[in-house]
């Protein structure tokens, strides 16, 4: 199942030069981030995995370089004019970060349903902020207006040349970094990142794989390079990346230079984030680690290849983090929710949590259920929420009730 990168009719948006001018252009104005080799990544699938922790530009996230080139593109009078884009993610805040350093008035419209923080956060750049319409359609259709009405230069997160010049300095910072690297995984939304990558990858002397991952809530890049008509939408952890309908200008790219899109689910891209916190000790939104859930689900695929990947952001709510955490730990047996089934009497209780004692096992949370249940009225339901050392732990627990002839299971997660 592989989109073979296919010759382009005609020249394409961007060339090399234009990235490379691009790097010349924002140099010393946003992070050169680094580029660091997995020796834990590397082991635990079996490629010589690199990173390149674009987490660490001041706004979190590589849109910053874009947004930069563009504003520097700018004539005088589209500068004093100001610009305007429709965002409620990275773009908002990196267009807002440089053009406030530029001295270049900008405009951001929102949804009304964008959380507060990062209305918060694009103010606090400096950003005139606007919420409008309760979808980004909407959100983008008001941007539009204002630009005429108000004689603004409109900004598009991706489907933009300049945009896709600027993004591709990634992959120029990373290729001089770890000369070795021969596959890049790169997460797509509208595409700006992954066109921007492809050419630059694409004017080496040597072949390198390039392969692009979306979330299998969003699959719009999948559905327009290969023909298919999957359903986009729904609660993505990669909300950078829930695109419905991808750039024209970076689909052409995609068609002409990238190798291959692969989907990854939610599950993968919960277990990435987890994994960027415990083992590199660095926050990832779930966009910035699609990368990594695309190398943990095809691991057979990458094996024995030097892979590159970029932490392409870190803004993720810290509830949500802390919520991923839990579930990464609940799904590798270190924490647990057992439902024993008890009779209504003295010391049920007190016999139970002597089993846990036994086992080593520590309590954090009970819940008793009288009421609503389907069990006889002198029975209950307790439900158990504890910690353990692992699964096999967790497994000497569950034998240790069921040998005391307690009826429990336990509450899987989805």
């Amino acid at each position: 199942m592989a989109t073979q990168a296919a010759p382009a009719e005609h020249p394409l948006p961007v060339s090399y030069a234009d990235v490379q001018a691009a790097a010349m252009r924002i140099a010393g104005q946003i992070v050169r981030t680094p580029t660091l080799h997995s020796k834990t990544l590397s082991s635990l699938t079996g490629a010589r995995v690199y990173m390149k922790f674009e987490n660490l530009q001041f706004t979190a996230a590589y849109k910053e370089r874009g947004a930069l080139n563009t504003l520097l593109q700018l004539d005088d009078a589209a500068r004093a004019g100001g610009v305007i884009a429709a965002s409620a993610g990275n773009h908002a805040q990196g267009l807002a970060y440089h053009g406030n350093r530029l001295g270049i008035p900008v405009t951001i419209v929102m949804p009304r349903l964008t959380p507060t923080v990062k209305v918060m956060q694009t103010e606090g750049h400096g950003a005139t902020v606007i919420l409008h319409g309760e979808t980004f359609d909407a959100a983008y259709e008001h941007a539009r207006e204002l630009e005429a009405a108000r004689n603004l230069t409109f900004v598009h997160p991706f489907d933009d040349p300049r945009i896709i010049a600027g993004q591709g300095t990634v992959a120029l910072e990373m290729l001089e970094d770890a000369p070795d690297i021969d596959t890049l995984i790169v997460p797509i939304g509208g595409g700006g990142l992954i066109s921007g990558m492809a050419t630059v990858a694409r004017a080496q002397s040597r072949e390198i794989r390039i392969v692009g991952v979306q979330a299998e809530l969003y699959p719009s890049m999948y559905n327009r390079i290969r023909g298919t008509d999957m359903a986009c939408g729904g609660d993505t952890l990669a909300e950078g990346i829930a695109v419905k309908q991808p750039g024209g200008l970076t689909a052409e790219v995609v068609q002409a230079l990238v190798d291959d899109i692969v989907l990854v689910g939610e599950r993968r891209l919960e277990e990435a984030v987890s994994l960027l916190l415990q083992i590199e000790k660095t926050v990832a939104e779930g966009a910035g680690a699609a990368g990594l859930a695309a190398l943990l689900a095809f691991k057979d695929r990458f094996r024995g290849r030097t892979v590159g990947l970029v932490i392409c952001g870190g803004n993720i709510d810290t509830r949500l983090l802390a919520n991923v955490l839990l579930r990464d730990l609940a799904r590798s047996g270190r924490l647990a929710r057992l439902r024993i089934r008890l009779q209504d009497r003295p010391g049920a209780l007190f016999q139970v949590a002597r089993i846990f004692d036994q086992t080593s096992v520590n309590i954090l949370e009970l819940s008793h259920q009288r009421i609503f249940t389907n069990l006889p009225a002198k029975g209950l339901s307790l439900d158990v929420e504890c910690e353990t050392r692992d699964k096999a732990h967790l497994d000497r627990l569950l034998t240790a009730l069921r040998a005391d002839n307690y009826e429990v299971s336990l509450v899987e997660l989805a």
